[in-house]
Parts: C-alpha cells; structure tokens; sequence
C-alpha cells in the first residue's frame, strides 16, 4: 500500500533539506504544518515521516562531516572541547588555518576524559589529513585524557595552551565568594603579563598564599601551570593570545548547538546526539568569522616553524650520534 507521506516526501527532492532547514529554526515536529502547509495540505504528511526525513538529512550531514579531507589546509591550531546532551557527550574538534578561517575538523561520541574517545577523534583526523610530525597549538581544557591522546597521536612535543577559562573555574570552585574574587583578580592580570616566566611567578605567590587555608585552590592552581602560558612563551601579541588561550572558539558554535536543540526534550541514543551536533556545528559554520587578531597569524606559524626546525635538528644530531 503507497504511504501518502512517504510518497510526498520523495517526490520533493528538497524535501529533507527544507525539513531539516526548518527544524534547525526552531520549530518541533508538532508544529511543523504551519510552515509546510502546501505539503501538509496535498498529504496527510505525519509528525513521524517529517522526523524520519531529519534523520536521514541529519545522517547525511554527520557523513559529510566525517568524510572531510584537510590535506591541503596548513591547520596552525586545533581547539578540542566536548558538549553534553541530554546524557550523551559528544568531543569535538575546530580547526583555525593559517588565514583564521574556523574548520570543524570532527568529533565523537564520549567525554573528554575517555582515552579511547579522545585517541579515536584524533587518529580519526590523521586518517583525514591532519598528520602528525608538524607543530601545531592544541588548545584543551585540563583533561588529562585530552593531554594523553595528543602526546600519543601527535607527539609529546607538541605546544599544549590550557583554557585559561576552565581554569579560573576550577580555581574558583575551591573557594568562597570573597575569595574567588580576589583569586581572579591576579590570575587574570597574570595573563595579561608578557614576561611568562614573572606571570607564572605571580600565580605561584597567589598559590602559597592560599596553600594553608584552600590547599585545593593552591594544587590547582600549580597544576598544569606551565601550560597556561604556552601562547606567551610562543612570543605572540595579545591580540592572538587572547583568541588562543582559551577554548571559547569552539564553545561559541557549542551555544548554537544548545539554541537548536533546546526544544528537544528526549535524546533517545548516542547517535541522536551526534546527529545533531554535527548539523548544528555545520549551521553554525556558515556564520563563523575569522578569529580576532588573524592578522597577526604569521607569527603564530613562524613560531611553530622554529618549534619544527629545533626538533627536526635535535632528532637529526641524535641519528648521527
């Protein structure tokens, strides 16, 4: 028997680009009719054939995802953060080209503190061209599975910038309100410090001044301190530190994700959530501007280049000894 809703979906071959186009605004599947009614008019179309036609559309757009090469783009930076819906995790990885144009480079599902997720999503961009053996900056909150996957993946050599972000709230949790404030304070002037080595000095001083009171704000504090001045030790003007020192590039098209998808009151599986991160991530694209400071990127790949050359010539000096 010829299901009338299948048949006029088929017969519109734009169908499932405008369904999904639709739902990606905002509108559920109960309401659907409103802004389809020449469909809905000619054919009894049902909440579920409109919902099927998303998820064959939304497939599409995951595949397409994952099927991107980046053999001839020069990726200087790569942002990894993850995202949760409902109760899945989805890790993703952006991408920032010598140009500052943003790339969604792919992304998994799991959290970013699951090795195997995080070695499969970097691997993963391997495969699709990102290869190991040249230096670009990772930028990652203070995941030690995060950390792990690119020394495994791409080499424990690689510049690493801690968020900067994720930090002052880690910090922030260990302490009363007062003294967040105050903790915040001389982290965030640190950060605005060009001499790394006095800015990291300056939080070690904030860390023995909390050591006895909030030992907690203190180990967090020291832990992983080196790496939130990788961009200073880099050399680069505050203008590109500002856009690399924290992982708030990739949480910004993160918010779209969470805009279209606030109407979704149940995530039945994992893929679901895949499904729609990867359609939001690629919506979200589209309007995605170049990173603020992009000017100046030049400076970020010859400090990347020197980084290469030094270890090309120390892994040459140690083949001749």
């Amino acid at each position: 028997m010829e299901i009338p809703a299948y048949t006029a979906l088929r017969e519109h071959p734009r169908a499932g680009t405008r369904t999904l186009d639709i739902l990606l605004r905002g509108v559920s599947t109960r309401n659907y009719s409103g802004v389809i009614r020449e469909m809905a008019d000619t054919a009894k179309v049902s909440k579920s054939a409109v919902s099927r036609e998303f998820v064959d559309a939304s497939e599409k757009t995951l595949e397409e995802l994952l099927a991107r090469r980046f053999d001839t783009h020069n990726i200087l930076a790569i942002y990894i953060d993850g995202i949760i819906l409902g109760e899945h995790h989805v890790l993703t990885a952006l991408g920032m080209d010598e140009h500052g144009t943003k790339h969604v480079l792919g992304m998994r599902g799991g959290a970013s503190e699951n090795a195997a997720v995080v070695k499969g999503l970097l691997e993963d961009l391997v495969e699709r061209g990102i290869k190991p053996g040249v230096k670009r900056l990772f930028i990652i909150d203070g995941s030690k599975a995060l950390r792990a996957g690119i020394d495994a993946v791409f080499g424990a050599d690689q510049p690493v910038q801690r968020c900067r972000i994720h930090k002052i709230r880690n910090v922030q949790d260990h302490l009363p309100e007062d003294e967040r404030r105050y903790a915040t304070m001389v982290l965030r002037a640190a950060f605005k410090m060009e001499d790394h080595v006095k800015a990291m000095g300056r939080v070690k001083e904030l860390a023995k001044e909390l050591a006895d009171e909030w030992p907690g704000a203190s180990g967090s504090l020291l832990e992983g301190l080196d790496e939130l001045f990788t961009v200073n030790r880099l050399g680069l003007p505050a203008s590109l530190r500002r856009s690399l020192a924290t992982t708030n590039i990739i949480e910004s098209p993160q918010s779209t994700v969470r805009r279209l998808t606030h109407k979704v009151d149940r995530w039945r599986d994992g893929s679901m959530a895949l499904r729609w991160a990867a359609t939001s991530f690629v919506e979200a694209e589209k309007t995605m501007r170049n990173i603020g400071g992009h000017k100046q990127l030049w400076m970020l790949k010859a400090a990347l280049e020197d980084r290469q050359q030094h270890a090309d010539g120390l892994a040459e000096s140690r083949k001749v000894a």
